[in-house]
């Protein structure tokens, strides 16, 4: 059975997305009402409305009331708001985690140094700003977690086990790693799918998304199913001449989105290895 984490009182610093979605998904194992934190007050308010917790009066006033506190900031911002919590004196044991996955625990080091436990913990999710929508989704997902000590460890473990996620560890040297691959997966998949429905939008097609939805999940399910033995088409079965038809199309009619064509299709090729089929479309490409 879990092991249910006490939260004396919850503060977040942060007003988006993933800090009104963990505002919701863990205010309930507060005991006292969560306090959310953001420089502008008018966007704290309405993180703290959509968050279902409390806004705080100042970053000072959280720290003293809180005994976990989540850095929900953009990344390069966390160093400078570990600075400001550290000087406002989080109590010893008390537990601070940020939220970016590039970023391991090194950056909270103010804070371990003055005796707080640190870790970083990232839900391996996409936020749209729905904050019940995310923690439901967020129930079912993995989070990534990087503990400064085996305590601070154990406590990352908790906190994601409250949220109904499954915590896999991750090592400080690893987050870049891990991170540019969840990027890789979804980021990137967003922009290929723009790209492919602006050449379809090119090619007269009026609802993009109707051609290529059913198609996407299907390769989606797939390539989870198989792995990269889910790939068909023409790089598969060294169809050059197709390839090379794509080519010509996309640099009349749709040249924006060519390199990121090209692009994909040699790292398909060099996924296929040393084959007759790679080697016939790789030259291609090559040219």
């Amino acid at each position: 059975m879990i092991e249910n984490p006490v939260i004396r009182q919850l503060g977040i610093v942060g007003t988006g997305r993933v800090a009104r979605a963990l505002a919701r998904g863990l205010g309930v194992r507060s005991q006292a009402p969560a306090l959310i934190w953001g420089r502008a007050r008018l966007k704290r308010q309405e993180a703290a409305e959509r968050g279902g917790c409390s806004a705080a009066e100042s970053l000072e006033a959280m720290v003293e009331a809180c005994d976990v506190v989540a850095v929900a900031v953009a990344d390069d911002a966390i160093a400078e708001i570990a600075g400001q919590i550290a000087e406002a004196g989080m109590a010893e044991g008390s537990l601070v985690f940020h939220v970016s996955g590039g970023t391991g625990t090194g950056v909270l080091d103010p804070l371990r140094n003055g005796g707080a436990l640190t870790a970083a913990i990232h839900p391996a999710m996409t936020f749209t700003g729905d904050p019940q929508l995310e923690v439901a989704r967020m129930a079912g997902a993995c989070f990534a977690i990087t503990g400064s000590s085996p305590e601070a460890t154990r406590r990352a473990r908790l906190i994601v086990e409250a949220l109904g996620g499954t915590p896999i560890e991750i090592a400080e040297t690893q987050r870049a790693l891990y991170h540019a691959a969840l990027c890789h997966a979804a980021n990137h998949l967003v922009t290929m799918f723009d790209g492919a429905s602006r050449m379809l939008r090119a090619a007269g097609v009026e609802e993009p998304s109707a051609v290529l939805a059913p198609l996407a999940r299907a390769a989606l399910d797939n390539s989870i199913a198989q792995g990269f033995g889910a790939l068909s088409g023409p790089i598969l079965r060294g169809d050059a001449n197709t390839i090379r038809d794509h080519l010509a199309a996309l640099a009349i009619d749709c040249p924006e989105v060519l390199p990121a064509y090209r692009a994909m299709a040699l790292a398909t090729v060099s996924a296929l290895g040393d084959t007759d089929a790679a080697r016939a479309v790789r030259s291609l490409l090559d040219e």
